[in-house]
């Protein structure tokens, strides 16, 4: 049926675009022909183009959806790594806190150690100091009783050994 319709337009666009001899206006026959080879344009072409404008239509509308789920994407990655920062943030803090616990911990470790150490110390000290004055009296006293010992032939009264103690400790 368009077939036919579109070899009568096409024939009635000849016959009514042939020049007749007389000299008035042709005004109808023109508007009747441009109007029937706009309709003619419209039936070839106008399917085509629709389809081509909705489809390029449809395809801007599915890039303009694209790029808004890649902003949404890109503002929730955002969101995201914001959270990430505030939690790193909180982390140092409380790992600030822990390691100055942790430091006063070790620093009073360290103090009772070197404490008692120093304790230790002056015990192994002062009992060395006690062993030493004990050797020195035993080597005073040894040495007070040889000589004691090589004057026994001559009188062995308090004065005698009195004096010789004394010669000793001083």
């Amino acid at each position: 049926m368009s077939r036919i319709l579109v070899l009568m337009l096409m024939i009635s666009t000849y016959a009514l675009a042939s020049e007749h001899e007389h000299a008035g206006t042709d005004i109808v026959q023109r508007t009747v022909n441009f109007l029937l080879f706009a309709g003619l344009i419209w039936y070839l072409v106008g399917e085509p183009v629709k389809n081509f404008f909705a489809s390029r239509s449809q395809s801007i509308a599915d890039e303009l959806k694209k790029v808004q789920e890649k902003l949404n994407e890109s503002i929730n990655l955002k969101k995201e790594a914001l959270a990430k920062i505030s939690e790193a943030e909180k982390f140092a803090e409380e790992l600030a806190v822990i390691s100055k616990k942790e430091n006063k911990i070790l620093n009073d470790t360290i103090i009772a150690q070197a404490e008692s150490d120093i304790e230790a110390m002056i015990k192994k000290h002062t009992s060395k100091k006690e062993f030493e004055e004990k050797k020195m009296i035993r080597n005073v006293v040894e040495d007070v009783i040889k000589e004691t010992l090589k004057q026994s032939g001559d009188s062995f009264d308090r004065e005698t050994m009195a004096n010789i103690i004394l010669k000793k400790v001083a």
